[in-house]
C-alpha cells in the first residue's frame, strides 16, 4: 500500500552518468575519491556505454582527460582531441540509443585549470572564451554528440553557441545549459577525475553563482532560455535542493540535477565506515532529487541503481 501511494519514484531512465574518458591509458583507471568511478580508455568505454544502455540507462555524460594541455584548452575543439574521437567511437558503436551529452568547457584541457581564457591580470575574460566554447560545440556535434551541455558560466555562453550550432548545420542540436552552478566546495573529488588544479590555488568565485545566493540562479536560468537553452541545470544537486525546487517552479522546460562527486564520495565513505546503510540513504538522496522537481539526475550512482534494478527484473 505504501508503493501504490508514492508521489516520487526514480526510474534508470531518470538518470544520467558522468563518464570520464583519458587520452593515453593503456587501461581504466580507479578514481581513488569516487570509489566504483573510472577514468576509461577509448575501449572501455564503448563497453561501459553498451552495458549501461543493456541495463536501460538512456543517457551519458561524457568528460575528457587529455594527455596535454595549453592555455586556451585547444583539446576542446580539435577534430582530434580525447571527447571528439569518443564521441564518433560510441555514436558507431550504439547510434541513437543512448543520448551522448558532451560536457562544454575548457577547464580540463587548460593549464591554468581556468574554464576560459585568463588575462595577465589572472581574470578570466569571458568574451574572449566564448569564442572557444562556440568552437567546441561544433566539434563535439560534428563528432556525434547528440547534446552539449556548456558549463562554464560564462556571460552569454549559450547564446553564442546556439548561434554557433546553428550556423554550422546543427540547428536541432539541443543544449542542456548548467545555469545554476555554484562555487561549491563538492567538486574535489571530480577535480581528481579530470586531472584539473587551479594554478596558483585560485577559485572560481568570479564566475561561479555564490552558494549565499537563491534568486541569482533564476536569473542566470531564465536568460539561458532566452538564449536558446533547451534544458537546464542545478549543480550541485542535494545541497541546493531549494533551487532545483524554486526552478521547478519557474520553467516548464526539462530540469536536471547534478548529483556532484562529493556528494557521492560522502555517501561512499560513511557507507564504509558503517555509519549509514548505503542502499537507503542512496534511494533517499536520490528521491529527494526527484521530488524536490528535478526530471533527470546526473548521478555517479547510475550504474549502481541500474545494476540493482536490472536485478530485481532478472528476479521476476
Amino acid at each position: 500500500m505504501r508503493a501504490l501511494g508514492a508521489e516520487t519514484r526514480v526510474d534508470e531512465t531518470d538518470l544520467i552518468a558522468p563518464l570520464f574518458v583519458r587520452e593515453g591509458i593503456a587501461e581504466r583507471i580507479e578514481i581513488s575519491s569516487l570509489p566504483g568511478v573510472y577514468q576509461d580508455t577509448r575501449d572501455s568505454l564503448r563497453r561501459e556505454v553498451v552495458s549501461l544502455a543493456e541495463m536501460g540507462v538512456r543517457a551519458i555524460m561524457l568528460f575528457g582527460v587529455p594527455a596535454d594541455k595549453d592555455p586556451e584548452g585547444s583539446g576542446a575543439f580539435d577534430p582530434e582531441g580525447i571527447v571528439q574521437v569518443a564521441l564518433a567511437d560510441l555514436r558507431a558503436e550504439v547510434g541513437d540509443d543512448v543520448v551522448l551529452i558532451a560536457d562544454l568547457c575548457v577547464d580540463e584541457y587548460t593549464s591554468h585549470g581556468h574554464c576560459g581564457i585568463v588575462r595577465d591580470d589572472g581574470t578570466v575574460d569571458n568574451d574572449a572564451t566564448l569564442e572557444l566554447y562556440a568552437r567546441a560545440a561544433v566539434a563535439q556535434a560534428r563528432a556525434g554528440a547528440h547534446m552539449v551541455a556548456p558549463s562554464g558560466m560564462m556571460d552569454g555562453q549559450v547564446g553564442v553557441i546556439r548561434a554557433a550550432l546553428d550556423g554550422a548545420g546543427y540547428a536541432e542540436t539541443p543544449i542542456l545549459a548548467y545555469s545554476a552552478k555554484y562555487a561549491s566546495g563538492l567538486y574535489g573529488p571530480f577535480r581528481d577525475a579530470v586531472d584539473v588544479s587551479i594554478v596558483g590555488g585560485g577559485d572560481r568565485k568570479a564566475y561561479q553563482q555564490d552558494p549565499r545566493n537563491a534568486r541569482e540562479a533564476i536569473v542566470e536560468t531564465l536568460a539561458d532560455l532566452a538564449q536558446g537553452a533547451d534544458m537546464v541545470m542545478v549543480k550541485p544537486a542535494v545541497a541546493y535542493l531549494d533551487i532545483v525546487s524554486e526552478i521547478r517552479r519557474q520553467v516548464d522546460v526539462p530540469l536536471a540535477a547534478y548529483h556532484v562527486s562529493g556528494e557521492y564520495s560522502m555517501l561512499k565513505a560513511a557507507a564504509a565506515n558503517g555509519w549509514i546503510d548505503h542502499d537507503v540513504v542512496a534511494d533517499e538522496l536520490l528521491t529527494s532529487i526527484k521530488r524536490a522537481g528535478a526530471d533527470l539526475i546526473l548521478t555517479y550512482l547510475t550504474r549502481w541503481f541500474a545494476e540493482r534494478a536490472a536485478g530485481r527484473s532478472l528476479d521476476t
